[in-house]
């Protein structure tokens, strides 16, 4: 995987939630998804299997049916906005799993976006979307406060798609 495909350099540093480049906005949604280790494999399956983005209604046409580093991803929002993406880490490990997505030619923004479960040490399942992004198309750049505001309600609608699909079938989750 070349990071030269990638319209941002800092490749794979969303890793750390809190990293932000000098010229982006910093994003970090954090949701309670629930309680217990069933809720934590229902939530990696659904995060790892682009469930949690096909229930939120948006289009994701994947090069392979599982995240992982490599994976080429585009997003669909409304039918009209086409967002291209690569998978660029994953990692699933005992009590957290997760993944993110850096912004390739065409997509109307610049950055990365990472998604992950974390289950703490007393149970409680989260889910922790952080993002370092600036636009990259004219429409981005042109809507300003108004597209952040958007990226927060995306992050925030995921967790909240994120908790139903964990805790289906799971009871006081």
């Amino acid at each position: 995987m070349s990071s030269a495909d990638f319209t941002y350099d800092h490749v794979g540093a969303s890793r750390d939630p809190e990293f932000c480049p000098p010229g982006f906005h910093h994003l970090r949604e954090r949701t309670r998804l629930g309680e217990g280790e069933k809720v934590f494999h229902q939530a990696v399956d659904a995060l790892f299997g682009f469930e949690m983005h096909r229930e939120m209604g948006v289009g994701i046409d994947a090069s392979a049916d599982r995240a992982a580093a490599g994976v080429d991803v585009t997003v669909t929002l409304a039918g009209l906005v086409k967002a291209p993406c690569r998978v660029v880490w994953a990692a699933e490990e005992y009590r957290e799993a997760g993944w993110a997505y850096g912004t390739l030619a065409g997509h109307p923004e610049s950055g990365e976006e990472a998604f992950v479960v974390h289950r703490t040490g007393d149970g409680t399942v989260w889910l922790t979307v952080s993002a370092f992004s600036r636009p990259a198309r004219w429409y981005a750049r042109a809507g300003g406060a108004a597209t952040r505001s958007l990226q927060h309600a995306y992050a925030r609608r995921a967790g909240k798609t994120l908790r139903r699909l964990a805790t289906r079938g799971v009871e006081d989750a």
